[in-house]
This record gives C-alpha cells, structure tokens and sequence, in this order.
C-alpha cells in the first residue's frame, strides 16, 4: 500500500517537472511571464498604502495583515495553480469528452488529471507571496507557519475547485458556475475579513471556503490560536474527501467520446 502511494507521487512530481520543463523551453517567455504576474501583484501594495494613510486601519487589519492577507492569498492560489492547474478546467475536459486518455493511463486517474498541467505565471503569484512575508512581517515562526498555510491554503482551493469543476458530470451548463465561485473565493481571498458582515461572512466561511484558506490562517500567524488551527486542518480533511467523492462519484457517469487521443 505504502509502495503505491509512493509510486504514485513520484509519477505526479515527475509529471509537474516535465511540465515545467516544457514551458523553460522558452526561456525568455517563462521569466517574463513569472516577472509581469509579480509585478501586477506588486501594483496594488500602493492602493493599500495610500488606503491605510488615510486610517490606522480597514477590518481590523493594519498594513501588516493585509500583506500576509494579500501574501498568502497569492502564494496560495499560485501553488495550487502550478501543481494543480488542470483542475481549474475539469468542466471542459468532462463536457468535451477528453477525459479519454486519462483513463487508460496505469496510474490514477484523478492525480493523473490534476498534475497534467502547469500554469508558469502562478510561479510568479507563489514568489510573490513569500517575497511579501520576507519583507513586511518575517520571524521564524511566521514564516513557518506561512509555508504550512500556504499548503493548506492550495489544497482546500484546489480541492474547491475539483469539487465544482465535478459537477459538470452531473450538469452540462456547471462550467460557468463553478468558474464564477473560483473566481469568487480568490478576489474574496484579498480584502479583510472584518468588512463583511452578516450573511456573506457566513458565505465566506461556510459556502466560499475564503475563510479556512486564507482569513483563520492570517489571524492565527497574528496571534496563534490552536482551535482554529484544527478547524482549519479538520475542513481541508473534509472538503478534500467530499471532492474526491464527487469526483468518483460522477466519473461513473462519464461518457467517452469519440475523440481520438493520446497523452504522451
């Protein structure tokens, strides 16, 4: 069993770094497009500058919590993103019909789907949010803390979006849902908490999992809180077991096209 699931994450980190790879065949391409998605980041540090001057604080956070809120938001989804970019588009992989070729592939098919592709600028996006802890509000613990979160942080977002991406088994028209509630949870991931009140907080931290990946793990690197620290690890246990079991669930009601092809 051990064996397998070793075996398993070899073939997934191998398939990351071929994809990786591949994109570093233009060199000049892959840094500029890692270098531009930091620089984009980097523009909006001025919008809170300018924000925070004219009070001490917006939510509850000064600019120290709005760098690790806008740092691990970034690192997170960036993460998530270069591991685990083909989940992001689950939806046209079912309703095209080219879930063919990871089928008939001797390795998982679930693993095999979400690390088949990489996106190059979330590089960028995962640079950008170390590069923000190291300079706004780095201590060892922190930043410890910064990379566990950053983690837990992807998988509940790529668990999120597996879970909605699966959907399209069950309902041709899902995509555009599932693309709006992803695209959601990230701007969500950018502004404080303590500016939303009432039903969407209960959104953000009930429905939009906003909360657990970015809002409790910002808030327990400010002043540690063992409790919500098992919240968190306890809802990416969940989620991620209710993603997968949607996954399965509808892949036995997946129906192969005739597309002919072939992943090599």
């Amino acid at each position: 069993m051990l064996t397998a699931v070793k075996n398993q994450v070899r073939v997934c980190a191998l398939s990351v770094k071929y994809n990786i790879m591949r994109e570093m065949l233009n060199k000049v391409t892959f840094v500029t497009n890692i270098l531009f998605m930091m620089l984009n980041n980097a523009t909006f540090i001025v919008q809170w500058v300018i924000l925070l001057r004219l009070r001490d604080d917006v939510g509850g956070y000064t600019m120290r919590e709005v760098m690790l809120l806008w740092g691990l938001a970034a690192s997170s989804f960036g993460l998530s993103r270069v591991l685990f970019a083909r989940v992001f588009s689950l939806p046209e992989l079912i309703i095209n019909g080219k879930l063919d070729s990871y089928l008939v592939q001797p390795k998982n098919v679930l693993l095999s789907v979400m690390t088949s592709e990489t996106n190059i600028s979330a590089i960028g996006d995962l640079l950008y949010g170390l590069l923000l802890i190291c300079i706004f509000c780095f201590s060892v613990s922190r930043f410890l803390l910064f990379i566990l979160f950053t983690v837990t942080g992807a998988v509940i977002m790529t668990a999120f979006a597996l879970l909605l991406g699966s959907l399209s088994f069950w309902f041709v028209r899902s995509e555009a849902f599932a693309n709006h509630m992803v695209g959601s949870a990230v701007s969500f991931a950018t502004y404080p908490d303590g500016i939303f009140k009432g039903t969407a907080r209960f959104l953000l931290y009930n429905v939009i999992p906003v909360g657990m990946a970015v809002y409790h793990p910002v808030h327990i690197m400010t002043q540690f809180d063992a409790a919500k620290m098992l919240a968190v690890l306890g809802y990416l246990a969940l989620l991620s077991a209710l993603a997968v079991f949607v996954f399965y669930r509808g892949l036995r009601r997946y129906t192969s096209s005739s597309l002919m092809g072939a992943r090599m």
